[in-house]
């Protein structure tokens, strides 16, 4: 488990070496000894050990980012946390380890985030509201966490990262078809589905096209984002009755 882990590196940490014992380890030799003593260490070497993974991991999302996944070393991950080689071998063997906790870690966020934008309440919303309560967290998510595409991407990355992302695309694509389905209920199964495709394709064209922006540029593409797919989906919502919405676009 990823607690006890930290517990355990941390624990080697402070020793100084691999399952050492550190100065003052002997009963009664430290200061936190007596009564609460023994329950109150192992909670402070927990939580210096997830402090230090988390320094780790966002440190390897920043070299991730900057040299990509195969360009990455161990020894960039540890300079850029500020700690020895040693020290990250404390708590990560190598870098697949780190790639795999980071990535499970993000996917985790991805999940809870979709998962929040992808609900059927959203229907009752015009079109072009609905497409901001959507879209515009799962921008925000990505634009946020630039290493969740270089660690989703690549046949270099490892397997177990490949696997869970393919599984999360494909809930995703079913998340999309449901919301469509609910919002669309005249159109036919078929065509929901094909519909779902599309956007969905359309979605991650356009987000490649707001990630390698910055600035107001990278908010001038989410606005054409949510353009393109609204004038997509929007002679779909008023073919179906009650769905016309009204969204003001300028049409050359």
């Amino acid at each position: 488990m990823p607690e006890a882990r930290a517990e355990e590196a941390a624990t080697r940490e402070e020793s100084g070496r691999p399952g050492g014992r550190g100065k003052g380890a002997d009963a009664g030799q430290d200061a936190g000894a007596g009564p609460g003593g023994e329950a109150s260490r192992p909670r402070r070497r927990q939580a210096r050990g997830e402090a230090r993974i988390a320094q780790l991991l966002e440190a390897a999302a920043d070299v991730f980012c900057a040299s990509g996944y195969n360009g990455a070393s161990t020894n960039a991950i540890a300079r850029e946390a500020g700690v020895s080689p040693g020290t990250l071998y404390q708590f990560f063997p190598n870098k697949e380890a780190i790639a795999i906790e980071l990535g499970e870690q993000l996917m985790h966020r991805w999940r809870e985030t979709y998962g929040a934008a992808f609900v059927v309440r959203h229907i009752e919303l015009p079109l072009d509201r609905l497409l901001d309560t959507v879209l515009d967290p799962l921008i925000a998510f990505n634009c946020e966490n630039p290493a969740f595409a270089v660690l989703t991407h690549g046949s270099e990355i490892p397997g177990v990262i490949t696997r869970e992302h393919d599984a999360l695309h494909a809930t995703m694509l079913t998340r999309t078809e449901e919301l469509l389905a609910a919002y669309l209920p005249e159109l036919p199964a078929d065509q929901v589905t094909r519909t779902a495709e599309m956007a969905f394709v359309l979605f991650k064209a356009g987000l490649d096209l707001v990630m390698s922006h910055e600035g107001t540029e990278r908010e001038a593409y989410v606005e054409e984002l949510k353009t393109v797919m609204y004038r997509y989906l929007e002679p779909l919502a008023c073919d179906t009755p009650d769905r016309a919405t009204a969204r003001s676009i300028d049409t050359p």
